[in-house]
């Protein structure tokens, strides 16, 4: 084990690669509860799977960007580590399967060869920053927003005020007003504007799906580019300190906005400017600026044998580009899965024949950038010998779909199985929604959207459905949903549930209808005219459980009759109230405020002594049976339960020994006597928590 780790140069990274094998081993020989473990290994991107005894490993990829390198590297990895299969996620990840727990810090270190990471891709954490696929090169941009994107997610990499959040937080950053990032269902949405010659975004926040969709609020129409940074650190603060974190399925940010107010949340994050080190934070985009460089072999020349397929292949899936004469082109994948030996070839083609680079959507497809028009024959025919040029890029028959009962421990109903055949639907019956990018389809296994079934105009839920004693897989079918741009969209209502079997019979429904008596308008338009009642009642007919069959209860893709089987959900760490972990890791928290002020970096010093005072009280308020929900909370009742009444005592109130954070400003000075009364303030509950024990 020894040369993986020697191998990797960055000091940092080899550091926590090192402290996950070291956590694995003490999780083995049980010296680490399972919970802890999990919520830990989360933060490092290893999710359970349905199948026991095999972890899914999330890969990390900022706005979905890779290079020719990086990819070959994933693939490398995923041929040794996993099954040769990738998926692309609804978040710009690359997810691999069914990879042994004991080899992930191994993986990790291949991985970070080429500077790829799965830190903060799973659990409480800034999750992946995603971005419009066309950024840097769409005709509608203000300006390239990819560097933007790129330094807020190097900033918040590693920060301290954003490792143990309540529940995850989610960042997005759209090339242009047609909010193609769907700004308004993120907890921070960006939206590129000019003003007067200066750059800057329109955000929106608390935004989120789930099984409780809530529409971002306006933070600001603009906001400087320089300022984005110290705002969304201000946010992320008040989320971290104020966030619920008992229970789960009200712990977002947006459930925290609506519980105390729109203008209570941005008064605490006004009064936190003083704790964050910098008022601006200028963004370095010249590493995007450059010319767009040439390929680095000549392109041959190719002759097109069957010219009318080309020239659909143009108009399903090439996109012009801002820069004249350069085209994208987008590759329609399948349920978001391509494997290692296409993967591979699509690396060399876009190194030797376009600028080594491409990305991967939203909308889990794949898109290169940068390929001259004359090129465009040549790559047309490398593609199809990869079998990467079937019609739809973005269309109503590109549909998007969580992986489901597949590998997923929540999915109730298999979304990849349905999202497959309704493209064959889509494919044979209806030739004419290939170039329709009004209507978006997606596919969600269960409640949670990672599909984003909930946001589009039509979506379908996995769900199951009771018939006597039998139980089948379901369909709850959703209309109505979309983006509408600059930070706007509408969540699909529900319309009813049908057996899974019936799903084909329902699209086939909807669409005939609306070929018949659309009359011209756009499908939400034609949505709302008739309304919901009207759909509920033409589909009513699939929704009879009293005449099912025996191919019912069989669910798409799958041989065997249905089970209902969900198991425990990942998507967040689970919170750990064991006494001597907390203190622990209170303990933990103080040695990286110690490490991080030996670096001169202040900010994170202060932070991590922040959360070890939180930790450690915490700590005893749970020894007492206090329930604790949020970092606010535990700081008031510490002072209730022990300094109010004398058991412990301190020089000032708990309050105001731990709100120096964000009363001070961040500099050595404070940085270095908070970390102090931080080591003191531990000592003094240690020992409380010795005698607590001594008289048990």
């Amino acid at each position: 084990m020894e040369s993986f780790r020697t191998e990797i140069e960055n000091p940092v990274v080899q550091k926590e690669i090192i402290d996950l094998e070291k956590k694995i081993h003490l999780f083995r020989g049980g010296k680490i509860d399972d919970e802890r473990f999990r919520s830990l290994r989360l933060a490092r991107g290893i999710y359970g799977q349905r199948q026991e005894g095999v972890q899914m490993i999330r890969i990390k990829l900022p706005y979905g960007k890779v290079t020719s390198e990086q990819l070959i590297r994933i693939t490398k990895v995923s041929d040794e580590y996993s099954t040769g299969r990738l998926h692309i996620t609804t978040r710009q990840d690359i997810q691999i399967h069914y990879v042994s727990l004991d080899r992930t810090p191994e993986l990790w270190a291949n991985l970070a060869k080429d500077d790829v990471t799965l830190r903060e891709a799973c659990g409480n954490t800034v999750r992946n920053i995603t971005g419009s696929e066309l950024a840097g090169v769409d005709v509608n941009e203000p300006f390239d927003v990819s560097p933007y994107a790129h330094a807020l997610f190097q900033y918040l990499l590693r920060n301290p005020i954003c490792q143990e959040m309540g529940r995850k937080f989610k960042i997005s950053f759209s090339s242009s007003d047609e909010d193609t990032a769907l700004s308004y269902l993120h907890d921070l949405g960006f939206i590129p504007k000019i003003v007067n010659g200066e750059r800057g975004f329109k955000i929106m926040f608390g935004g989120g799906l789930g099984s409780q969709p809530a529409h971002a609020e306006l933070l600001s129409e603009f906001v400087p580019a320089n300022q984005i940074i110290p705002t969304a650190e201000g946010i992320v603060r008040i989320f971290d300190r104020y966030g619920e974190r008992a229970k789960r399925m009200k712990a977002r940010m947006k459930f925290l906005i609506k519980e105390m107010g729109r203008d209570v949340f941005l008064d605490l994050v006004e009064k936190e400017k003083k704790a964050i080190a910098f008022e601006t934070y200028e963004i370095d985009t010249t590493a995007f600026d450059g010319s767009i460089p040439e390929p680095l072999l000549e392109v041959p020349q190719v002759a097109i044998e069957d010219q009318a397929a080309y020239e659909a292949w143009k108009k399903s899936n090439v996109i012009a580009q801002k820069q004249e004469g350069y085209y994208a082109i987008g590759i329609k994948v399948l349920l978001g899965d391509f494997y290692t030996d296409k993967a591979r070839l699509l690396a060399d083609l876009i190194k030797n024949y376009a600028a080594n680079e491409l990305r991967f959507s939203l909308r889990q497809n794949i898109v290169i950038r940068h390929v001259k028009e004359a090129n465009l024959p040549f790559f047309y025919q490398e593609l199809a010998k990869l079998n990467f040029v079937h019609l739809g890029y973005n269309s109503t028959a590109d549909i998007t779909a969580c992986p489901g009962t597949d590998t997923c421990n929540l999915g109730i109903a298999s979304s990849t199985g349905i999202a497959e055949e309704l493209e064959k639907v889509l494919s044979a019956e209806y030739p004419q929604y290939l170039n329709n990018r009004e209507i978006e389809i997606k596919i969600s296994g269960c409640m949670n959207a990672c599909g984003q079934h909930n946001m589009s105009a039509i979506g379908f839920q996995g769900m199951s459905i009771n018939s006597g004693k039998l139980v089948a897989p379901a369909l709850q079918v959703l209309l109505g949903g979309g983006r509408l741009g600059n930070g706007a969209g509408r969540f699909a209502d529900k319309v009813i549930k049908v057996p899974s079997r019936r799903g084909p019979d329902a699209l086939r429904t909807i669409l005939n209808d609306f070929d018949t008596n659309g009359s011209g308008q756009k499908f939400l338009d034609y949505y709302d005219t008739k309304g919901e009642k009207y759909f509920y009642e033409i589909l009513k007919p699939y929704a009879d459980v009293t005449n099912l069959t025996e191919a019912d209860f069989v669910d798409w893709g799958n041989a065997d009759n249905y089970v209902k089987a969900v198991g425990v959900g990942e998507c967040a760490g689970v919170v750990i109230d064991l006494v001597a972990t907390l203190l622990l890791e209170a303990k933990d928290k103080l040695t990286f405020a110690q490490e991080s002020f030996d670096e001169n970096k202040w900010s994170d010093a202060i932070y991590h002594a922040y959360a070890g005072f939180v930790n450690g009280a915490k700590a005893l308020l749970l020894s007492e049976n206090e329930k604790t929900n949020n970092h606010a909370g535990i700081v008031d009742l510490f002072d209730t339960v022990f300094i109010a009444t004398g058991k412990i005592e301190l020089a000032t109130s708990f309050r105001e020994l731990v709100y120096q954070i964000n009363a001070i400003q961040p500099s050595e000075a404070f940085a270095k006597q908070y970390i102090q009364e931080g080591i003191a303030f531990f000592d003094t509950i240690e020992k409380y928590r010795a005698q607590q024990l001594e008289n048990a």
